[in-house]
């Protein structure tokens, strides 16, 4: 089989591995689809990100959907050709976050393509994936494209579950890449009144007003775009920061009313927060990361209509056009998700 390994930056090759059966509780699947996620992009232009670098030769991916090759012993939930969401995390189980039910700060997680350990968690883009029974989600209904998209849904529908209740709620989202977008889907699911969205492209801002946003600023156009949302003490019951940008987060902390949340999904580095202002206004600052149970809740919604990912699936290439995915992936100008197809050609 083929897979698509990062060795540097820029490095990007199509490599030849062995298939193995699949072991006692796991299922093959073979992928059709993968969506090239930023922390891949971080991979492919840097050679990783922060303190986080490659060290060794390391397959990359994590946002992944296939059909069922075969069953290993004592599967009986699924079935040969089913398709299925493949979540690509995998918590230990053992560790006190697991036990306490936080199985996204599993002291022992192995998250497909990440470069955080060492030997590096290898990652999901390849033709043939063995993976355990309780990682993959039946999404019977859905096409393959639809499925893969589980996991940056799975992100947002964490932090809107950490945002609390949003039911005629004031919303901001500040950065229109897909978990903007997602967010922005999630919050209108989640009963949100006012959708407002920033970013720097007309392109993605143009997606966040076809999912639902009611107002979409360019930033870049426009840099006082949001003071109208200052006037007496604020609009915002709640910021989704997906940029990752101080520029961002400040520009939304003077938006928000007292009382407020912002939910931090943005990695862009460490940011200084205008803290008089956060104290003045009894603003709750809270960080999301990863996920768990809500990859199924996000396969669900999806097949059940009330959350439509498609709008967001703006390209797909070949496994042989790899690079130039991942040359489209970088373009935010044109590319909301790119997605790769890995099925024989």
């Amino acid at each position: 089989m083929k897979a698509l390994v990062i060795h540097a930056a820029k490095d990007l090759r199509i490599t030849e591995q062995c298939i193995q059966p699949p072991g006692k509780g796991e299922v093959q699947v073979a992928i059709s689809v993968g969506g090239i996620c930023g922390s891949d992009l971080h991979y492919y232009q840097h050679g990783g990100f922060g303190t986080v670098k490659l060290r060794e030769p390391m397959v990359l991916g994590h946002e992944v959907a296939g059909h069922i090759a075969a069953l290993g012993e004592g599967v009986d939930t699924l079935r040969i050709g089913q398709l299925v969401a493949v979540s690509p995390s995998r918590p230990c189980n053992d560790c006190p976050f697991c036990l306490e039910g936080m199985k996204n700060h599993c002291l022992n997680m192995r998250f497909y393509g990440s470069a955080m350990p060492y030997p590096h968690i290898q990652g999901a883009f390849r033709q043939v994936l063995n993976a355990d029974v309780s990682q993959c989600i039946a999404a019977d209904g859905l096409s393959a494209s639809e499925a893969a998209m589980a996991e940056p849904l799975a992100v947002c529908l964490h932090a809107t579950r950490r945002a609390g209740t949003l039911a005629g709620k004031s919303v901001l989202v500040t950065g229109c890449g897909p978990i903007g977008i997602l967010s922005i889907l999630c919050a209108r699911q989640a009963g949100a009144d006012l959708v407002v969205a920033t970013d720097l492209t007309d392109f993605t801002l143009s997606i966040a007003k076809s999912v639902g946003a009611d107002v979409a600023v360019n930033m870049q156009d426009k840099p006082h775009g949001l003071d109208q949302y200052c006037a007496n003490k604020g609009t915002f019951d709640l910021l989704y920061e997906c940029s990752g940008a101080e520029q961002a987060l400040a520009a939304g902390v003077h938006t928000m009313r007292p009382g407020g949340t912002i939910m931090q999904l943005g990695l862009g580095g460490d940011m200084t927060l205008p803290m008089m202002t956060m104290t003045s206004k009894e603003l709750s600052l809270k960080g999301s990361f990863r996920f768990h149970e809500e990859f199924e809740s996000g396969v669900n919604l999806m097949r059940e209509g009330l959350i439509d990912v498609k709008p967001l699936i703006t390209q797909e290439v070949s496994l042989a056009e790899a690079v130039r995915g991942f040359d489209l992936a970088s373009d935010r100008s044109l590319s909301m998700k790119t997605q790769i197809s890995f099925a024989e050609e």
